[in-house]
């Protein structure tokens, strides 16, 4: 079933706003296996039935219906094929479906899958730089390689970083002990990488994010859903209190959606096995519905 029942694609002459497409697998570690990621998307979009009757009604995360009365203007391709450990194929199918949507002109939002989904999707966007990056996760993903393995999950925002369209990377929601080793974090200070932690957005509210985030930009949102704290997002490989709440995240989207314009949008790291009577798929979904309002009021 495809997220809030939108069409796989428009009547003629129609261009979507934004075209939601899905992948299971990404670049997975030697030895490892990804697969308990393979049914997020599809839990995600299953949640979202709950609301996909009711997009006229006024929702009030975004302070009016979903669409603001306009026709329904978005789609769902579904799933592209990703296969276990063909790493180097599934980057490039990623690749080229966002590039893809992109061409249209629409706005392409992945749904995954691991963290290393994110490097793809934003090697799609080469020529439509320069771009910002806000990364929503607890942890900071700068490793340079892990077992041979340098586009895993470990390092999406180490590859991002070396992108030439990409301007800049705002990191929010960091906390406790994270992935990274001394040099890792000293990489991305030196690169320019803006901090945020969690504490800071508990302390300061999600200006101290937005402010690092140049009025006007074009930028792409990359959600990694242990960013969110696990009372409401269980449903993630590594637990880490202390995390953003759902109201931060919401007002963190609606907020860059104003300051500057969302161009891309990946929602990575929900894992099925781990969530809690469907806890984790009912807020992603409506992370996601916030996410396409914030889109289409831009």
């Amino acid at each position: 079933m495809p997220f809030l029942d939108f069409p796989a694609q428009l009547p003629e002459n129609r261009t979507p706003r934004a075209v939601i497409f899905s992948a299971g697998h990404g670049s997975t570690y030697p030895g490892k296996v990804s697969s308990g990621y393979t049914g997020a998307a599809d839990a995600i979009r299953a949640a979202s039935q709950e609301d996909a009757g009711l997009v006229g009604h006024w929702d009030f995360d975004l302070g009016g219906p979903l669409f603001e009365d306009q026709p329904v203007c978005c789609t769902d391709i579904g799933n592209i094929d990703t296969r276990l450990h063909d790493n180097a194929g599934n980057r490039a199918r990623i690749e080229a479906q966002t590039r893809s949507i992109l061409a249209l002109p629409a706005v392409p939002i992945l749904l995954g899958g691991d963290d290393s989904l994110p490097i793809p999707f934003l090697a799609a966007f080469a020529d439509q730089g320069p771009l910002w990056v806000l990364q929503i996760d607890a942890h900071i993903d700068w490793r340079d390689e892990v077992d041979g393995e340098r586009y895993g999950y470990s390092s999406p925002m180490r590859r991002i970083s070396e992108m030439p369209h990409v301007a800049g990377l705002v990191q929010v929601g960091l906390r406790a002990v994270g992935s990274a080793g001394k040099t890792e974090i000293e990489a991305a200070q030196t690169y320019g990488s803006r901090f945020v932690t969690a504490r800071e957005v508990h302390a300061e509210g999600i200006s101290a994010a937005l402010k690092h985030i140049p009025q006007g930009a074009r930028c792409v949102v990359t959600l990694d859903c242990d960013g969110l704290d696990p009372a409401i997002m269980p449903g993630v490989a590594a637990r880490t209190p202390g995390g953003l709440t759902y109201t931060q995240v919401i007002d963190l989207i609606a907020g860059l959606g104003r300051r500057a314009r969302i161009v891309g949008f990946d929602l990575v790291e929900f894992y099925p096995p781990n969530d809690i009577d469907g806890l984790s798929a009912l807020t992603a979904s409506r992370l996601l519905v916030n996410a396409v309002g914030a889109i289409v009021r831009q």
